[in-house]
């Protein structure tokens, strides 16, 4: 029933970019409906090859063309960059599109930089899909990838949210290795990347409960430390009051003796 899924979208389909993983058979957003429905066309006068080009989002608002060029020009020969613009203000939209030269450059900016600091922002950076993922539908009709759950318009099946395995899928499946692309190269290469992506991120969350295991128990050694001593030194104290008590009580019988020894 699940024979060929995969965690990345080996082609575009609204409906299952909608779904968790995958395997929707209703729409549970509008949005939905409306990419379903929409007849989008790639825009033919883009030129560049776009099997090596990059997308590049989440910049920094003052970002500009020429830091992207010194960013992006350190893993290769970059031939052709665009900032998208505002027509009308003119004004960053937060993202771009960078055209390398060779496919070894586009590989390595796609594994290294993403998740990279610019101008204080993490980058996001994909393979372009408008024209080479089958089926694709943009955001504003309706698809996209990624996004956040706030925005009700999440869609799976990319870099940034692949699809989850489906419960019913066989344990021993491995993630990654069912179904191939129809490119071959970068995008192969780029499948072994989401799957190191992926067991880093585990790596980093593992380590970060390891840490605050390591908090809770220094904690908690402490609390006991402290607590031991707040002990003693009860005890402590109550010794003392004990001690005061047995002089203060020997002292009244010894006063008691030497009254009644006294003639009268």
């Amino acid at each position: 029933m699940n024979e060929g899924w995969t965690p990345i979208a080996q082609h575009y389909a609204p409906l299952k970019a909608g779904s968790i993983d995958g395997t929707d058979a209703e729409p549970h957003d509008r949005a939905v409906s409306r990419a379903i429905a929409a007849n989008y066309r790639p825009n033919k006068g883009v030129s560049g090859d776009p099997h090596l080009t990059l997308f590049v989002a989440r910049l920094n608002p003052q970002t500009t063309e020429q830091k992207l060029r010194d960013t992006f020009s350190r893993f290769g020969d970059v031939r052709r960059l665009r900032l998208v613009r505002d027509l009308v203000t003119g004004f960053s939209k937060c993202y771009g599109f960078i055209e390398y030269r060779e496919e070894r450059s586009l590989v390595k900016a796609h594994r290294d930089a993403n998740k990279l600091l610019v101008d204080q922002h993490e980058l996001f950076v994909d393979f372009e899909l408008e024209r080479v993922l089958k089926g694709w539908m943009p955001r504003r009709f309706g698809g996209g990838l990624g996004g956040k759950k706030e925005s009700g318009q999440l869609r799976l099946g990319g870099r940034d949210r692949p699809f989850r395995k489906p419960i019913h899928l066989p344990a021993l499946y491995v993630e990654g290795q069912v179904g191939k692309p129809e490119r071959a190269g970068s995008r192969e290469r780029f499948k072994d990347g989401w799957q190191r992506d992926r067991d880093r991120d585990r790596d980093r969350d593992r380590d970060r409960d390891r840490d605050r295991d390591r908090q809770r128990e220094r904690g908690r050694e402490r609390g006991g430390r402290d607590e031991g001593r707040e002990k003693r030194d009860g005890e402590r104290e109550r010794e003392r009051y004990r001690s005061k008590d047995r002089e203060h009580k020997r002292h009244r019988e010894g006063d008691r003796h030497r009254h009644k020894a006294e003639p009268r």
